[in-house]
């Protein structure tokens, strides 16, 4: 599978309906480090059909980038059944990159969500 472009009403339809597991790599085409993570992404992601690796330019995609608070790129954004498991600014090797999704892909979610709703019930 390749990359998803995603723009501000895509990526919400996308977090909203789609269960299992969705990347986002924040970029921008003038960022060289984000240049040199791009074949990495593109690598890792042509081995995992199951899994949706979103691009968001931040120069197109400002708002987007804005509501999720991107201050340094790239970043890269985990998500599984749309909750945030994952956030990191600066690129990967390739070999953090395929550890992540593995991991991403063992999570217990009924677990995960267990411990979100135990935090929520103490604030």
């Amino acid at each position: 599978m390749s990359t998803t472009d995603f723009t501000l009403k895509t990526l919400q339809d996308t977090l909203d309906k789609q269960e299992g597991i969705v990347l986002l790599d924040f970029w921008a085409d003038w960022c060289a480090p984000c240049r040199a993570f791009s074949p990495i992404y593109e690598k890792v992601a042509s081995d995992h059909d199951d899994v949706t690796f979103g691009k968001v330019d931040t120069e197109a995609e400002r708002q987007l980038a804005a509501g999720f608070e991107i201050q340094s790129i790239p970043t890269l954004m985990a998500f599984r059944d749309g909750i945030l498991l994952f956030r990191q600014p600066g690129m990967l090797p390739e070999k953090s990159l395929r550890e992540l999704v593995e991991k991403v892909k063992g999570l217990d979610m009924d677990e995960v969500r267990a411990q979100i709703a135990a935090e929520e019930a103490k604030s």
